[in-house]
């Protein structure tokens, strides 16, 4: 190991542990802060099954299944965005600006428009066939974006280009139906498109920790295939890359991170646009840095918004996306002017 590399591994290091104590420390700001208040200390004797019945109820049943998704959701929109950056060559590239998203949210609207009524969003069944529904939403996006992106091979800015199409019409779709629900399921609809953790309870948790659990080393796997695709389709090929069957592979992935999100946390925008980029202005251009710091940087933007969103107007909770959205809008018109 060279004296460079020692010293990007100490500082990959360092920052990873800074992360995470972060998100220990918004750990239990979180589980203090809300209409009951409860002191670190006693959140601290409740997880450890000290506590009254009342912390118990507010902690495990309230409070905790909500904190889980919000770092469950973060890590995984982070991780989507840098992998969807990485195939298309493309800073401005995002799960939401590129549609899929979109495509996870009609296929859940139409989960919610059809199966309402016999399986509705409280249902332990319905948590777990929601993200079913989401991905498959989102990869009807992502095909559609790949068929008409392709011409003898996929440019990455026809990608992005095709992405931004989908998106709107989607969009569409997806306002068509609402207009069709009662008022009671156009409400729901609306708040969690706006990106809302709305269905907070264990059930959703258990339903997307497989995922996460299985998506994010596959993504840590494809590391260094990102960092082949970054040196431009033509270098990758000269290296020996299968450029567009390694793309397709990268896609599916980040179209299957982004969907089972998006059943989990609605649309939240921009935050697999942002994450990506303070990643590599921290730790470089290297994937297998960026991947895991992308990951810890998520997980904590989410929560710190998710806690914000909850207690800045408390009882009225704002939802998550639009916090994000307030957040991060400002860097990304930063980066439209950076722009080439």
């Amino acid at each position: 190991m060279n004296r460079s590399t020692g010293i990007k591994h100490k500082k990959f290091f360092w920052i990873s542990i800074l992360l995470t104590a972060l998100i220990i420390i918004m750990f239990f700001i979180s589980l203090s802060m809300g209409v009951i208040p409860i002191s670190p200390k006693e959140v601290l004797d409740t997880l450890l099954w000290n506590g009254t019945d009342q912390q118990n109820l507010v902690l495990f049943e309230f409070r905790l299944p909500g904190i889980l998704l919000a770092i469950l959701i973060g890590a995984a929109l982070a991780i989507s965005g840098v992998i969807l950056q990485g195939i298309t060559q493309n800073e401005l590239a995002d799960p939401g600006i590129m549609g899929i998203n979109t495509g996870a949210g009609l296929a859940v609207v139409l989960f919610i428009f059809f199966f309402q009524d016999s399986l509705p969003a409280t249902n332990t069944l319905s948590a777990f066939i929601m993200p079913f529904a989401a991905f498959t939403g989102a990869l009807l996006a992502a095909v559609l974006i790949y068929t008409l992106a392709w011409k003898k091979g996929v440019s990455p800015i026809r990608l992005v280009l095709v992405g931004i199409g989908i998106n709107a019409g989607f969009s569409a779709f997806i306002t068509i139906f609402q207009l069709k629900m009662d008022p009671q399921d156009y409400r729901q609809a609306t708040i969690w498109l706006s990106g809302d953790i709305w269905n907070a309870n264990w059930n959703a948790v258990f339903a997307l920790l497989p995922w996460i659990i299985l998506l994010v080393p596959l993504a840590l796997h494809k590391a260094d295939t990102l960092n082949v695709l970054t040196l431009g389709d033509d270098l990758a090929s000269g290296l020996g890359a299968s450029v567009e069957k390694d793309r397709r592979t990268l896609l599916l992935l980040a179209v299957a991170l982004a969907g089972v999100a998006v059943a989990a946390g609605g649309a939240i925008a921009f935050l697999g646009l942002v994450v990506p980029h303070i990643a590599r202005k921290i730790i470089g251009p290297l994937h297998q840095y960026i991947i895991p710091i992308s990951t810890l940087i998520g997980a904590l933007l989410l929560l710190a918004a998710d806690t914000i969103g909850k207690n800045l107007l408390s009882p009225t909770e704002i939802p998550v996306g639009i916090i994000v959205s307030i957040l991060s809008a400002p860097y990304f018109v930063y980066l439209l002017m950076k722009a080439k």
